[in-house]
């Protein structure tokens, strides 16, 4: 089983911040992806990353990579936001393309679940959308929103390693339980 690992946006990417300033999103993304691809190799699974820690990978190249290496599922990773000022707006969710593969929907939930429960964050569903990373891959794909950095409580837990491990292993997870579930 080969996995395409995806720490959402990049280390330049304008915008993409604590509303502080004191934690860009890739910063979280980044951890997060590294400690999943921990657990997994761990477990026997190949990782691989299509995101860069000097620059910030187009979303076209990103997509690109997965389906050029064929690679058996495509997780994205991410902190949502909801504007760019604090507000109580907060939970996890997790997304798949508009007209998602069944895989796809299988994968989301196990995420969204095992996210949820491990954390103890609000629940806000799996959802559908036209984001880039999962409209143009070729295989399962999924992008998650592990907590608001617009919220006061979600962008401290962000920002901590102990979040970032348990977000981590509950991705990790489920994707070994997805993974068991096609075997």
């Amino acid at each position: 089983m080969q996995i395409m690992l995806d720490a959402g946006h990049g280390p330049n990417t304008t915008g993409k911040r604590t509303p502080d300033g004191n934690m860009k999103e890739f910063e979280f993304n980044e951890a997060v992806a590294q400690f999943v691809k921990n657990e997994l190799t761990a477990a026997g699974v190949i990782v691989m990353n299509c995101h860069d820690k000097q620059r910030d990978v187009p979303l076209r190249e990103r997509t690109a990579l997965a389906n050029k290496m064929g690679v058996d599922a495509f997780i994205s990773i991410h902190a949502n936001a909801y504007g760019s000022t604090w507000n109580n707006v907060s939970g996890i969710e997790t997304f798949t393309y508009v007209k998602p593969s069944e895989q796809s929907i299988i994968l989301a939930s196990l995420i969204q679940n095992y996210l949820c429960a491990i954390t103890g964050r609000t629940n806000r569903g799996v959802k559908r959308a036209d984001f880039a990373v999962v409209r143009d891959t070729k295989m399962p794909a999924v992008l998650v929103e592990c907590g608001f950095m617009t919220n006061k409580i979600e962008a401290t837990l962000l920002q901590s390693t102990e979040y970032r491990k348990r977000c981590a292993k509950a991705i990790a997870f489920a994707i070994l339980c997805w993974i068991q579930q096609k075997r």
